[in-house]
């Protein structure tokens, strides 16, 4: 059974205050949504560390947006709906692509420095889109775009934002969301904050698993947050893996984008021998999903844990230029990627499932909205096509500040209303470092059992232990590494639990057992909720 709350709280008693617009999450979702939501209200802007430390800010790749002439919102919407293996919903693909366009011309207003020649934006192919639509800032496109929107939001001073503030859980009354238990990590205290609306934008869920590209502040906190607040969630046994991150002994899983191969790079074994052809007629530019199942079996096939990323066919001179990032973390680890191949493998990169939202961010708990990778509004499918995250960000960003901006003048504050809770044992002394094993054990557990190709009973096995885990945290949460720690635990059974429940292989979701895709029964997605007695509950909802 997972708790309503993860301490215990009376409002009545802790410092409280009052914002238009609670915003939490720092990267490219939560900046823009600020930035818009800023034109008109007050807002408030969270984040658990720092502005920068947000899966935006290691983009390396590029936004995609269908803004070359020799390209389309249909065929860009093509692509989509083909890498989604089924499950995109076409309105929600429709919005993406449609919009897109004018949400990334309004980066480059805002000042944002793509990558040009001869004065014209230059643009990159990815795998799976059959045009060049790929804009990118050399191979830090993430942080070029994470730093015009925070640069904009500090020069106009509008946005209340606070760093090293972790949001603790939701505040709710019936299914209406008033604001979030906040925890002030400098001043090491708990605060109320009351809002009109409050918007989930906190990323991924990637260090649910060992291997990860995602950074350490990705732990899944927006949909642990929303399920135990009531919130459905949806789709969430789709985790991509990324086929390419740096897999060296003592190194980081560092992500080597997909550019490098939509430039020419080539995979090869620990033979040298060139292996994507024989997987599939797509080659290195295949969708990721099968990119990556193919890297893995190969590894399987060699007896290795790793393959090669050979960059020889991008002539030495423009490798470094077009990928500087990538060339100075690899040369840091003995590696000139001009001339030496790179080791890679694959790791957990991007949850395509998450909150369950509408085109607008609604979520099923009034007055909670969701975006970015914390959300879920059916426009990745079962496998999200290359560089589209960044774009849905903004899209959807947007979306929810434009459809909320009439709601919320209608909201006139908590009415006297105050939220407690205190059925949690006291809180245990000196957990950390046990908080940190147990953190580990469940990283270790899901890389393994829960990965890239699934088996059912080992995904039986594996949720079983989770939900043993959960007997752990029947105490109050004191501190950040076992709020974190409990909400990667949450994340990991939603994960485990839909992965077990799809009866099927489709995009980012391979079963052993399944080996093909079954439109018949499984072309819908599964929407997860906390019943009353704080059981997971599911359901089918037709792909629309």
């Amino acid at each position: 059974m997972i708790p309503r709350h993860i301490v215990n709280f009376d409002t009545r008693s802790l410092p409280q205050k009052e914002t238009d617009y609670l915003i939490i999450g720092s990267g490219i979702a939560g900046l823009y949504a600020a930035l818009k939501a800023s034109e008109f209200a007050e807002v408030t802007l969270l984040t658990k560390k720092k502005m920068g430390d947000t899966n935006t800010e290691r983009a390396q790749g590029g936004i995609a947006a269908a803004i070359h002439s020799a390209d389309s919102p249909a065929l860009h919407r093509a692509d989509t709906l083909e890498a989604g293996a089924g499950l995109c919903d076409v309105e929600a693909v429709e919005v993406l692509v449609n919009e897109g366009p004018d949400r990334v011309r309004e980066l480059i207003e805002m000042g944002a420095n793509f990558d040009r020649l001869d004065g014209e934006l230059t643009f990159t192919r990815e795998a799976a889109h059959s045009r060049r639509r790929i804009l990118h800032a050399g191979d830090f496109t993430g942080e070029e775009i994470q730093n015009t929107l925070a640069r904009r939001i500090l020069s106009e001073n509008k946005v209340h934002f606070l760093e090293d503030h972790m949001v603790i859980d939701l505040l709710t009354d019936g299914n209406k969301c008033y604001g979030a238990l906040v925890w002030d990590n400098l001043a090491q205290k708990t605060i109320a904050y009351f809002a009109k609306i409050t918007v989930l934008a906190t990323g991924g869920a990637g260090q649910v698993f060992q291997n990860t590209t995602n950074p350490e502040v990705a732990t899944g906190d927006g949909t642990a947050l929303a399920f135990r607040a009531g919130a459905a969630v949806m789709d969430m046994e789709f985790v991509q893996f990324h086929p390419t991150a740096l897999s060296l002994p003592g190194a980081p899983r560092f992500l080597i984008s997909e550019a490098v191969r939509g430039e020419g790079a080539l995979l090869r074994n620990i033979h040298g021998e060139r292996f994507m052809p024989r997987y599939h007629p797509g080659a290195e530019l295949a969708a990721r999903d099968i990119v990556a199942r193919s890297i893995f079996r190969e590894m399987a096939a060699t007896g290795t844990t790793h393959v090669f990323l050979d960059l020889s066919p991008i002539t030495g001179k423009k490798v470094k230029k077009r990928f500087p990032t990538i060339a100075r973390t690899c040369f840091q680890y003995g590696i000139d990627i001009a001339r030496e191949m790179i080791p890679v493998a694959p790791a957990a990169h991007y949850m395509m499932g998450g909150i369950q939202t509408n085109l607008d961010g609604e979520t099923s708990v009034a007055g909670l909205y969701a975006c970015g990778e914390a959300a879920c509004q059916g426009v990745h499918g079962a496998n999200r096509l290359a560089s589209n995250s960044l774009l849905d960000g903004l899209v959807f960003g947007h979306r929810i500040v434009d459809s909320s901006k009439p709601k919320f003048k209608e909201w006139r504050g908590p009415h006297g209303r105050h939220f407690s809770y205190n059925e949690l044992l006291a809180p245990q002394s000196d957990n950390v470092s046990r908080i940190k094993e147990v953190r580990e054990v469940i990283q270790r557990l899901m890389w393994e059992n829960v990965g890239i190709i699934r088996d059912e009973n080992v995904l039986r096995n594996a949720l079983n232990c989770l939900e043993q885990m959960h007997n752990i945290f029947r105490f109050e949460s004191g501190c950040m590494e076992e709020m974190e720690t409990y909400n990667i635990l949450v994340a990991a059974t939603l994960i485990t639990y839909a992965a077990l429940t799809r009866g099927e292989s489709r995009g980012g979701h391979c079963r052993v057992n399944y080996g093909v895709r079954d439109d018949v029964n499984w072309k819908k997605h599964m929407v997860i909720y906390r019943d009353s007695g704080g059981e997971i509950s599911a359901y089918k909802r037709e792909v629309t």
